[in-house]
């Protein structure tokens, strides 16, 4: 049966797949994205069932999508409440969140001073207004006041 013939249920696999084999996707965000690819299709009575059985089937993690979001961010310099904000934004649960942003596998800290020494290479702040300067690009960056003034003194 060409693509065109298909049902429904099989096209939005099929869509949701190609999306999850690409990257890790949150659950709100296949579902929005499968959406907007399909907006004849019923929300409750094609997609939502389609991404339910993927997550049943495991091939659609939000615990794994959290993982690797959190890992791909904080290897780019962001910081926990930019990375936890973000999460939010895509339909992430909190406790999922908290779990993966506050466990003992990531040092903030370290992170913070690795972007601060990126941004501003073997330069120690001159005056307050550079260390405010700083303090602003780290905070942007999303590191909470604790973790900058741990690096900034």
């Amino acid at each position: 049966m060409p693509k065109s013939e298909e049902k429904p249920e099989i096209s939005v696999r099929r869509a949701a797949m190609n999306l999850l084999a690409r990257r890790e996707q949150s659950f709100v965000e296949l579902i929005q994205k499968l959406t907007r690819k399909y907006p004849d299709f019923d929300r409750q009575e094609t997609i939502h069932p389609a991404v339910e059985k993927l997550r049943e089937e495991n091939l659609q993690s939000d615990a794994r999508f959290v993982e690797s979001y959190v890992r791909y961010r904080s290897s780019r310099g962001m910081g926990p409440v930019k990375i936890g904000m973000e999460l939010e934004q895509k339909g992430v649960s909190g406790s999922l969140i908290r779990a993966e942003l506050y466990n003992d596998a990531i040092d903030w800290v370290e992170l913070c001073r690795a972007a601060v020494e990126r941004k501003f290479p073997d330069q120690p702040p001159a005056d307050l207004k550079e260390k405010e300067k700083r303090y602003r690009f780290l905070s942007q960056r999303g590191f909470d006041s604790e973790q900058i003034r741990a690096v900034l003194g």
